[in-house]
């Protein structure tokens, strides 16, 4: 009925009802003073002041003006409400114009000046979180510019002292000179890793990749990349397994960034869980997604580092260090790459096994319109 009749719920509506009332209410109060005046022009006490009006002024002209001083009263009391809306969100506006960005104007009607209140809520809204989204990503570079400041100046540093040794020939023979050219090498390598991580790392985050997607089998992409770890498998003194539930698993991914999440995911299994046998790789249907899990049976994650355990350069002993070869981004890029697949990751670690998560959209077939 309302939606029906929403017409009547406008300022223009009011103010055309807040005039007729006024006038109706002006012209009923006219009435009873004039009914009242002629009761009044029996009584003596009043008798010759009312006969004196009428006679040099006239009962018109005192009607006239009665009338039209009693319109505007009553149509300054029924407007007063709308108006003192309008001063409401004159003063939210000197508010919100001073900074206060949680200052909520309260809607009181539903018409434009009520839905004029629910915009500039609205935008207050949007305001107040663009800023915070504008803070936040302000914060968020300043961390990173700290994190990799800290993880550039260790490598470098070992790199310029070697390097000076080298310079100034405090060396006692070629062994020992060859000794410090492999540490500053090594070092050089492990900051070339750090720069190509960081790169990648801010590339996902600035969506500068466009992933290519194709139809892949999960079931014997992992099964061929596993393989490819053997080595450095037998050198942790592991083998993997694979528990499976069907023979395929199709999604659909960019198979090169892919293969960059799951060797983020097995190495990082491999150097913290190298005091277990084996690496398992479980894949398994969960109603449309494909769940992949990469299990360790290392040391467990401390449940206070579980939350962060995706962060960007965060240092726990057990996750993420660049003293065992990791840069602290892997996981991070890992989370960017299942995410810009629209995919879901997760951790969760107990005394007995460690597993990171993921799941990933099964690819649909179209459904062909019947003829």
């Amino acid at each position: 009925m309302k939606m029906k009749f929403s017409f009547i719920y406008t300022m223009r509506w009011k103010f055309i009802l807040i005039f007729f009332l006024s006038l109706a209410s002006a012209a009923l109060f006219v009435y009873i003073c004039y009914e009242i005046s002629q009761k009044l022009v029996y009584i003596a006490p009043y008798r010759s002041t009312i006969k004196w009006v009428v006679e040099n002024i006239g009962s018109l002209p005192i009607l006239v003006l009665m009338g039209s001083l009693l319109f505007l009263l009553c149509f300054f009391i029924y407007s007063r409400k709308v108006f003192r809306f309008l001063d409401e969100i004159s003063r939210g506006l000197v508010e919100i114009s001073k900074g206060n960005l949680h200052y909520e104007i309260k809607a009181k009607s539903s018409d434009e000046i009520g839905r004029l209140a629910d915009q500039f809520n609205e935008m207050t809204k949007k305001l107040r979180t663009s800023i915070e989204e504008e803070r936040h990503a302000e914060k968020t570079k300043n961390e990173l510019i700290t994190g990799v400041s800290h993880d550039l100046r260790t490598p470098l540093t070992s790199i310029l002292g070697y390097l000076e040794l080298i310079e100034r020939d405090r060396y006692q023979d070629e062994v020992e000179l060859r000794y410090y050219t492999k540490i500053a090498y090594d070092k050089s390598k492990n900051l070339k890793h750090l720069i190509d991580s960081l790169f990648e790392y801010t590339s996902l985050r600035g969506e500068a990749l466009h992933p290519q997607f194709k139809k892949i089998n999960m079931i014997s992409f992992l099964k061929q990349l596993a393989e490819e770890f053997n080595p450095q498998l037998n050198k942790a003194g592991m083998t993997y397994r694979m528990f499976v539930e069907e023979d395929s698993m199709i999604v659909e991914g960019d198979g090169n960034q892919f293969m960059r999440a799951y060797e983020n995911l097995i190495s990082n299994a491999i150097r913290h869980g190298s005091s277990g046998r084996y690496l398992d790789i479980r894949i398994r249907r969960d109603r449309r997604d494909a769940v992949i899990e990469i299990v360790n049976y290392g040391d467990q994650i401390m449940e206070r580092d579980l939350p962060y355990i995706f962060d960007r350069f965060y240092r726990a002993d057990r996750a993420r260090s660049s003293h065992n070869g990791g840069t602290g981004l892997g996981l991070a890029i890992t989370k960017g790459i299942i995410e810009l697949h629209h995919g879901l990751i997760s951790a969760r670690s107990t005394m007995q096994e460690t597993v990171f998560e993921t799941r990933l959209p099964l690819f649909q077939e179209p459904i062909k319109p019947s003829k």
